[in-house]
């Protein structure tokens, strides 16, 4: 009876499936892996044509990447309260060569938010102050409209400062695929 239990847990042991990996692609700087994204993996970037997309990998094969995006919004319950909740989902096909910049994610403070907000009231005041100048010259103070272009200027230069991310070809990130399918 023992040999027959004891054969009998070989034989299932034996019978365990085996799956093959799934193709993946590497990010790598200077050689170095960076992060792996494969199936299941969330992914966040940006094409060679400007595309933004933040969504779910379902499947990589032939160097195309099989992203879901799932649009979510907040909905209002029967009770008056608002849940989050799935209201659809797009499927993309991308190829691994159309990523221009994988995102990082945002740390810290955010410089190129912060950006806009200023360079958006600095033009708003230089505005102001240019109406005040043709409205009633006595009132205009040249300080302030100098002061509030200045803003805008920095606010310009803080804006097109901030991350774009880790683009591909540059400071050397670059994308590698990795066929594991036959």
């Amino acid at each position: 009876m023992m040999r027959f239990i004891l054969c009998l847990v070989c034989m299932c042991v034996s019978l365990t499936p085996k799956a093959q990996s799934a193709d993946f692609i590497i990010l790598k700087k200077k050689n170095k892996t960076i992060h792996t994204y494969y199936a299941g993996t969330q992914i966040e970037m940006v094409t060679v044509n400007g595309v933004y997309k933040n969504a779910l990998i379902n499947r990589i094969h032939n160097d195309t990447l099989y992203l879901q995006e799932f649009l979510v919004r907040q909905v209002i319950t029967q009770f008056g309260f608002y849940v989050t909740d799935t209201a659809g989902s797009y499927r993309y096909a991308y190829h691994y060569k159309d990523i221009k910049s994988i995102g990082k994610e945002q740390k810290g403070f955010n410089v190129s938010g912060s950006g806009g907000a200023l360079f958006g009231g600095g033009v708003l005041l230089t505005l102001a102050s240019g109406v005040v100048y043709l409205a009633d010259r006595d009132k205009f103070s040249p300080a302030l409209m100098g002061g509030a272009a200045g803003l805008a200027l920095v606010g310009y230069l803080m804006s097109k400062s901030g991350s774009k991310g880790m683009v591909i070809g540059k400071r050397n990130y670059h994308l590698d695929y990795v066929k594991m399918t036959p």
